[in-house]
């Protein structure tokens, strides 16, 4: 029997078209896509049918959490029991945000769903969109474990199957994607699909497609003077953190350039301060510690994006401290790491 495979289009480098030196989306770039992939893979498109849909067509990089819900109500839609799994079509510039997204709002999704995206417009014979949907593909057709997961193969590289929640945002000025902690959840190749880690249990929750609309992210960087910013009206302030989990805690240069004050200033106004990333250890810097007593509120073992999707959720899905706090220690979608 074939399998039915519903692919969600929304626009980004693989549903484009350059024309004239621009790159631009394209209404019929997507669904060239399948024409491309029945061409090159005649004996494998045999075994599956393919059902689409377009929510949106976007250059990623103008996402806004609206399209996020625009994409889950379409997808919610439909009798997901009629589908073997779901591939969704995206950008590269916000993949890894949409990722941890969709990751962890489709916890309990019991089919897979992958998404693929091109490092150039699939008329490039040098893009990568067609092999990371064929990597989809295979991966519903052949082993169909629940999950979320992003496809996707670098320049030159081997063809890795990510979890989507631990997916982190293209290496900048190139079109390289990898795994929190360099760990992909396979490999793929003309021989299968090799695993590299197992999947730990989950802790399923029943979300409702609602994204804070005043969360303040915050990304370090040497002289970031934290007056500059307005809170009014914010929800919560997410602050990005170096690689070893800390950020500046001195005034020497001036407290205008010290996180703990930034951090008393979010406390007076009753908004809270959340770090992320870092890796729980007995073992921390001397700043990390001076943060936690500060107030900050750490969100332990994931990435920057699996952080900011999970508190986007958490702020417009849970009305007390005690319920967010607990959804963000839960590993709902595999984004915790060691």
């Amino acid at each position: 029997m074939k399998k039915n495979i519903l692919v969600v289009f929304t626009g980004g480098t693989i549903g484009s078209k350059s024309e004239a030196g621009t790159i631009n989306t394209s209404a019929d770039a997507g669904f060239a896509l399948l024409q491309r992939y029945r061409q090159s893979h005649p004996d494998i498109a045999e075994t599956v049918t393919f059902s689409s849909m377009q929510p949106f067509g976007i250059l990623s990089e103008n996402l806004h959490p609206s399209h996020w819900r625009s994409m889950v109500s379409a997808i919610e839609a439909l009798d997901l029991a009629s589908f073997a799994g779901i591939i969704v079509t995206h950008g590269t510039d916000t993949l890894a945000f949409s990722a941890a997204m969709l990751a962890l709002y489709f916890n309990r999704l019991p089919i897979p769903l992958v998404l693929v995206s091109s490092d150039k417009p699939l008329a490039d014979p040098r893009a990568n969109g067609l092999d990371n949907f064929s990597c989809a593909v295979s991966y519903i057709r052949d082993i169909g474990t629940a999950g979320v997961f992003a496809a996707y193969r670098n320049p030159g590289g081997a063809m890795h199957l990510h979890l989507a929640s631990r997916l982190a945002s293209c290496l900048p000025l190139g079109s390289d994607f990898i795994s929190a902690q360099s760990r992909p959840y396979a490999t793929y190749s003309f021989d299968g699909f090799e695993f590299h880690h197992p999947l730990p249990a989950r802790s399923p929750y029943a979300l409702k497609p609602d994204f804070s609309k005043k969360l303040l992210v915050i990304r370090p960087y040497p002289g970031l003077n934290y007056r500059d910013f307005r809170l009014d009206g914010c929800d919560a302030v997410l602050h990005d953190l170096y690689h070893s989990g800390t950020a500046c805690v001195s005034a020497e240069a001036g407290a205008q350039y010290n996180l703990i004050e930034f951090a008393a200033a979010c406390r007076q106004r009753g908004i809270p301060l959340y770090l992320a990333p870092a890796l729980y250890s007995d073992d921390a810097y001397a700043s990390t510690r001076a943060l936690l007593a500060a107030g900050a509120e750490m969100i332990w073992n994931m990435s920057l994006e699996a952080a900011y999707a999970k508190l986007m959720l958490a702020l417009a899905n849970f009305g007390s401290p005690q319920a967010i706090s607990a959804f963000l220690s839960a590993d709902v979608a595999w984004e915790h790491l060691s």
